[in-house]
């Protein structure tokens, strides 16, 4: 029998939409993170006492380097490993060059909507909000 989880056992994730014209900015998943060398879009866990808008900064600063100010959730989700996430539109707000975690972070790449949904090692999750941006019924 399959019991829903705990909601105090729920993980609470934030993902990072930066956008400069029709490019996402995405990263490549490190060899030791869960879904390595899946291309995703950045973020994390919320830390117990953060808020989605505090997450957002500080995973985007831990992961590539950037700081970035939180436009808008445009989107919840929940991802195949059970987190609940919430996806914000951010702008970037430094003019440095994104630089990759040493560890959680393989690459970093600008992409547009159709090679990300053309490249295998997206991330399913970020498939369907890509697929959903395409569409029309998400709007960044």
């Amino acid at each position: 029998m399959n019991t829903p989880p705990n909601p105090a056992s729920v993980k609470h994730c934030v993902v990072a939409v930066a956008r400069e014209g029709s490019r996402f900015l995405v990263i490549r998943r490190g060899p030791t993170v869960r879904a390595p060398g899946k291309i995703c879009f950045p973020g994390g866990h919320v830390e117990p006492g953060e808020s989605e808008l505090e997450a957002i900064v500080r995973e985007c600063r831990e992961e590539i380097a950037l700081a970035v100010e939180p436009r808008e959730c445009v989107w919840r989700s929940v991802s195949a490993w059970g987190a609940a996430l919430a996806w914000w539109t951010v702008d970037i707000v430094d003019a440095s060059a994104p630089v990759p975690h040493p560890v959680e972070v393989s690459e970093i790449l600008w992409l547009s909507a159709e090679e990300m949904l053309d490249d295998p090692t997206l991330l399913e999750g970020n498939r369907t909000f890509i697929e959903a941006v395409v569409s029309g019924s998400v709007r960044v």
